[in-house]
Order: C-alpha cells, then sequence, then structure tokens
C-alpha cells in the first residue's frame, strides 16, 4: 500500500517538476506551453514539439495543438489523454504503455472534436484529421474538458496531457508519445 501511495506522490511530483521545466510562451489569449522529444528512427533523428494551453477551463474549450519535427512516415493522434501510471512527462525512458483512455475515444465519425489524426497516408479524407505540413508539422483544434472517462476526472481521479501519440498504423509505437501536462480550473 505505502508502495502504491509512495508511486502516486512521485508521479505527482513529477508531473508538477515537468510543468514548471516547459517552455512557457504566450498564445493569441492563453498560456501555452511546449514539450519537446527527440527519437531517432531508421537513423534519422526527429526533434518532436508539441505546444498547447496548459491551462484549461473546467468547462470545456477548444485549443489550437501545434507540433513540428515530426516524422510524415508516421501518423499520430492528438488529443487529452490520462497519463498512464508510471510513466514521468518529460523522461521518455519511462513511456512503456500507450497513453490512455483519451476524451471522446476513436471519434471516426467526426462528432466530438476530442481528438484529431495527422497523417499523409489517409489525413484530409475523414473528419477530423489532415496532412502534415513542412518539417513534419501541424495545427489543429481539439476540444477538451476534464470528464475524461466515465468515473475519471483529470486532476481529481487521473493525471491528464494533451499527447500525440502514433496512429492505429503503429500504435505499440512509443517513439511519438510526446506528453504536455495540464490543469483544469
Amino acid at each position: 500500500m505505502r508502495s502504491a501511495l509512495f508511486s502516486r506522490a512521485a508521479r505527482i511530483a513529477a508531473v508538477g517538476a515537468t510543468a514548471a521545466a516547459l517552455t512557457v510562451g504566450l498564445a493569441t489569449s492563453a498560456s501555452a506551453a511546449t514539450a519537446t522529444r527527440s527519437v531517432t528512427v531508421s537513423g534519422t533523428t526527429y526533434n518532436l514539439s508539441l505546444t498547447a494551453p496548459d491551462s484549461l477551463s473546467a468547462a470545456g474549450q477548444n485549443v489550437t495543438v501545434s507540433g513540428s519535427g515530426y516524422n510524415t512516415l508516421q501518423g499520430v493522434y492528438v488529443g487529452l489523454c490520462v497519463i498512464p501510471e508510471g510513466v514521468e512527462p518529460g523522461n521518455p525512458s519511462t513511456y512503456t504503455s500507450r497513453p490512455t483512455p483519451c476524451l471522446g475515444g476513436a471519434d471516426q465519425s467526426g462528432t466530438t472534436g476530442a481528438s484529431h489524426w495527422v497523417s499523409n497516408l489517409g489525413g484530409g479524407t475523414v473528419a477530423n484529421s489532415s496532412t502534415y505540413g513542412t518539417g513534419g508539422s501541424f495545427n489543429v483544434s481539439v476540444h477538451v474538458n476534464p470528464n475524461i472517462a466515465t468515473g475519471k476526472v483529470c486532476g481529481t481521479d487521473v493525471d491528464c496531457a494533451i499527447v500525440t501519440r502514433a496512429d492505429h498504423t503503429g500504435s505499440s509505437n512509443r517513439s511519438y508519445d510526446v506528453y504536455l501536462p495540464v490543469t483544469f480550473s
């Protein structure tokens, strides 16, 4: 029991430390933060960068999420997800579990706007999807609110982040996981 409590406390401290270490800038009307990660895939290094607001409205809101440096041969999902147990944002060596559950789940009909698919292999052909821009970049809108899943509320029951993760063509690939921890108020 003590180790489980310590693990939760250590995770919360790590999220706090990561959030404090993020580069904070000024977006159009809200504070934004940036999370970065470098990965090497098949001999090519990708410097992933993810920017989004880190303080969100508990009433729910649409946020703009931008990224750059992504591998255009690998699609990603962008959305609000629970930070898995054991994952410390900012420490890729702990990224052993897929970020899940995510708000809206697999929104293939495009009705919730809670996730976005970026891919050069089909992106832009279905709702809430687009292709990569120059340099593996994207600029998308996703809807967020703290009620991430039945019985799970961000900041109360679970810790959450705006994330990218490899799409269905590489769902077990943790190389494209980038976490930007968020709070709701």
